[in-house]
């Protein structure tokens, strides 16, 4: 396990080293600063952040990193504020955890931020991919649409040429649809 710790104070930063002992193997870097480039670098397999309080510069920059290089980031806060949390969350933050920094409980809280960032993780792709299907079929209805006022046919006649035509040409038939779509368009003269 690789992680990577951000926190100013060296004392506080070992107690997270020390929640560790046992997990073999381990990398441990630590630096006073979450540094985007030095994450990359270093690919942790968590990003645990300890400070007295956390930092709105901070929580930016995970904000930031989060959305080019997602990866489970825990957060313990000596102190928080109201709003703080859902700010660390919104950043990316797995875990956020207050005044509970202790060796102890350091590994079962990585454990389950790693654990709720990859099922985060599968949910977007699914929910993405949803996204993604339900964009081609509205192309693909908007397409039959079309050839069936051009065309003359029923919708179940559009929808067989339109599948013909995908697999005539080895494509998706929502690709075919937009393709359709995108050609009657510069008939019309809707293309600039």
């Amino acid at each position: 396990m690789r992680v990577l710790v951000i926190d100013p104070d060296p004392a506080r930063a070992a107690l997270v080293a020390e929640g560790l002992a046992g997990v073999h193997p381990l990398e441990v870097r630590r630096s006073e600063r979450f540094d985007e480039r030095e994450a990359i670098e270093f690919a942790p397999d968590v990003v645990v952040i300890a400070a007295e309080s956390p930092d709105r510069d901070t929580l930016e920059s995970l904000r930031e990193a989060s959305q080019a290089n997602p990866r489970p980031v825990v957060m313990f806060v000596d102190r928080s504020e109201p709003g703080l949390a859902e700010q660390a969350v919104r950043a990316g933050v797995a875990a956020y955890v207050v005044d509970g920094l202790a060796p102890a409980r350091v590994r079962p809280i990585l454990d389950v931020a790693m654990s709720r960032f990859a099922l985060t993780q599968q949910l977007r792709g699914d929910l993405a991919k949803v996204k993604a299907d339900l964009e081609s079929r509205k192309t693909v209805e908007r397409a039959k649409g079309l050839l069936m006022k051009e065309r003359g046919l029923d919708e179940d006649g559009a929808y067989r040429l339109l599948r013909k035509l995908a697999m005539d040409r080895g494509k998706p038939i929502g690709a075919i649809a937009a393709d359709l779509l995108a050609f009657a368009g510069v008939l019309k003269g809707d293309a600039s």
